[in-house]
């Protein structure tokens, strides 16, 4: 069982994880909607989450922990977990300041396919 911040409780072990232990996370912009990100959580980056509502992801290169915005200052706080249907993907409702993408973007979000040819939808913030 997993303590959130406000003392509720959730069963990690309820949902699907992959054969390396992970889940798949969307990001996703609480005010606008907009789709920030995908990265990997595991049960311990889950309940690191939901503990302290700085959203907190498992780097796969890295195999390492990451809060995001920790050493950027682009911090994510959690605003709501979702879970899908299946199970085996979530959703993390942010509250995002700054760049989500590590090209300092918004979202990493930021090509289009469009008449067959990749378009760029936004420029870097810095």
């Amino acid at each position: 069982m997993t303590t959130d911040h406000n003392g509720a409780q959730f069963d990690v072990t309820t949902l699907k994880f992959n054969e390396a232990g992970l889940i798949p996370c969307i990001a996703q912009d609480h005010e606008t909607h907009e789709i920030l990100m995908m990265a990997w959580m595991n049960a311990e980056s889950i309940a690191n989450t939901l503990e302290t509502g700085k959203v907190t992801y498992w780097s796969r290169s890295r195999q390492a922990f990451w809060i995001k915005g920790e050493t950027s200052g682009h911090l994510q706080t959690l605003v709501d977990l979702r879970i899908d249907c299946d199970r085996d993907a979530l959703v993390a409702v942010v509250k995002q300041i700054g760049a989500a993408c590590h090209t300092h973007r918004r979202s990493c979000f930021y090509t289009a396919v469009r008449e067959g040819s990749e378009v760029e939808l936004m420029e870097p913030m810095y």
